[in-house]
């Protein structure tokens, strides 16, 4: 039996404050997320949305936080009994996390691509040249955003492993991906920063594929570098004002399944909101591109609580006006 899907906030341009708000309100109090509450022993918080949404922040951060500050290849994996993996696979599934969706406009003025593991940038830039031959047409550019985050050991067997040599970071693996699945040997502009921390340098590359739209690699400066690397809302807004995002552009996103909800919001928050544009988020279809590797419902649940962080920060700006 298919389970039903609850909407996320919608992202077609010019939706109101008030209509993200309800959506937000709409899919963390779904009944899908109550249940799965209530199946891990909580009780649903009292109080307005923005009490509901920090009260499902804490409660997540005890009991579906597997990370604890590391990155995502580093989490630890719960041992569950068959009903609970039963139900975190059901209520994914109803929130958006597992099924890939088409993109809901036949075109879009750019088409982002976002960075992850070696393996996901390879997927992610084979789906995005997929669509960009055949699915939606792009008016500006398809733009590939990552940052300098050096690939682990893992990564780079599995890079070698499908021919693919010479990737240090993030980046170069979204490069090479640029480069095999659009069929491009060199950028046609190149520009950047270095400097005496990866968290402060940047690199620009734009490639121009035949009869394609062109293709841009960024790699952005950390909003934060005295404490982290750049994450995703740090790539997007240096995207936006590098493109010169136009109020009612509409933007297709590319991502994997499992990253949708919360990369959809942070998008929504970074981007929509402060520019006007459309958000359409849709992740890579398995049957068009390398499968995903195996999903397990701690990894699930670990994103699941993204969600639930990536709609508290909308909100709060919502807010904030």
């Amino acid at each position: 039996m298919r389970t039903t899907e609850v909407a996320l906030p919608a992202g077609a341009a010019g939706t109101t404050r008030a209509d993200l708000a309800a959506g937000i309100g709409a899919w963390v109090g779904s009944p899908p997320m109550r249940a799965l509450v209530g199946h891990f022993g909580g009780d649903w918080p009292a109080g307005d949305l923005g009490a509901v949404l920090a009260g499902l922040d804490d409660f997540s951060a005890r009991h579906w936080d597997f990370r604890d500050g590391r990155e995502r290849p580093d989490a630890r994996e719960p041992a569950f009994d068959p009903a609970t993996v039963g139900l975190v696979h059901e209520t994914a599934t109803a929130l958006g996390l597992v099924r890939s969706l088409r993109p809901t406009l036949p075109r879009y003025a750019h088409l982002l691509v976002l960075g992850g593991l070696a393996h996901a940038c390879l997927r992610r830039t084979a789906y995005a040249a997929h669509l960009a031959r055949t699915g939606a047409g792009v008016a500006g550019e398809v733009a590939v955003l990552g940052s300098f985050r050096a690939l682990s050991p893992v990564e780079s067997r599995l890079l070698a492993e499908v021919g693919v040599h010479g990737c240090a970071t993030e980046v170069d693996a979204l490069d090479a991906g640029v480069r095999l699945a659009f069929g491009v040997a060199a950028p046609a502009e190149e520009t950047g920063e270095t400097a005496d921390h990866p968290h402060r340098a940047w690199s620009s590359r734009t490639y121009r594929p035949v009869g394609l739209p062109p293709v841009r690699v960024l790699a952005a400066p950390s909003g934060e570098p005295d404490r982290r690397r750049a994450h995703t809302a740090d790539t997007q807004r240096f995207w936006a004002e590098h493109v010169r995002l136009r109020v009612g552009d509409p933007v297709l996103m590319v991502t994997a399944p499992i990253y949708v909800p919360f990369q959809h919001c942070d998008a929504l928050r970074t981007l929509a909101v402060p520019f006007g544009c459309g958000i359409d988020t849709i992740g890579v279809d398995p049957a068009l591109a390398a499968p995903e590797p195996t999903l397990t419902p701690g990894r699930y649940l670990q994103e699941i609580r993204s969600a639930v962080r990536s709609m508290r920060a909308l909100h709060a700006a919502l807010a904030a006006g």
